[in-house]
């Protein structure tokens, strides 16, 4: 990729032919759709003050999410990314996490600006939409009708509705082949590696925004084809093909 200044917002790959004609969008939950770091902060804080561990602050929390609340909860049990903690301790605060997060799941979590607009103007636009997350389903599903976004999607995967989740190229080939199209007229729209290596992995085109979950990384540092300082900022990049 071009080389990109590490204070730039917006930024189009210089050799892609933008518009990009596309049919489909896919998008991450966490961190692209939805701002839920303050519930799973607060989820975070209640599970390891019931084991006994000092409170983590909102910005541990940010770095570790984006791959799940299992590898979530070991990170925050390690303090390390690819950590792995005991067997017992890791599933009993797995648990407890999880009890939490159900509890609080839409107490503060709330759609990003622009992003209930945006997906209205591509519906009426004719795009099919997808929302595809490594978030467990028992809280996707709830947190998408609790906050009215379901009806705007086609397709909802999670990160236990198929055997591999992002960034294999399962997830995205799947909802390619449930919209009868070819990778390549499926935008993906996410925050993390996780995102971009699922796009590349599938042959999907990748945009990514600013504002999400990515670690320690810089937007710049990823692997994409745009970076959208907002989701009404994509709208000016693809085109449905013409027929």
């Amino acid at each position: 990729m071009s080389a990109r200044a590490a204070g730039d917002q917006r930024w189009q790959h210089p050799s892609l032919p933008f518009p990009l004609q596309i049919r489909a969008v896919a998008f991450d939950l966490d961190g692209t759709l939805v701002e839920t770091l303050p519930d799973l902060h607060e989820s975070a804080v209640r599970m390891l003050a019931q084991i006994g561990r000092p409170p983590v602050s909102e910005s541990t929390v940010r770095a570790y999410v984006g791959d799940g609340v299992d590898r979530l909860v070991k990170r925050l049990l390690t303090g390390k990314a690819d950590g792995e903690p005991d067997a017992t301790s890791f599933e009993q605060a797995v648990e407890y996490f999880r009890s939490h997060y159900a509890s609080v799941l839409t107490r503060a979590s709330h759609p990003f600006a622009g992003v209930i607009s945006t997906l209205e103007i591509l519906r009426s636009r004719g795009f099919r939409l997808a929302c595809v997350t490594n978030k467990p389903a028992r809280f996707t599903e709830p947190l998408l009708q609790g906050l009215a976004l379901t009806g705007y999607l086609d397709v909802v995967l999670s990160g236990d509705s198929l055997p591999r989740k992002k960034p294999d190229a399962l997830p995205l080939l799947h909802v390619a082949s449930a919209f009868g199209i070819e990778p390549a007229q499926l935008l993906m729209v996410g925050d993390s590696p996780a995102d971009t290596g699922a796009a590349r992995a599938a042959g999907c085109p990748v945009f990514c925004v600013p504002y999400g979950y990515r670690g320690t990384l810089a937007v710049q540092e990823l692997d994409c084809d745009a970076i959208v300082p907002t989701l009404p900022d994509l709208l000016d990049l693809i085109r449905l093909p013409r027929s």
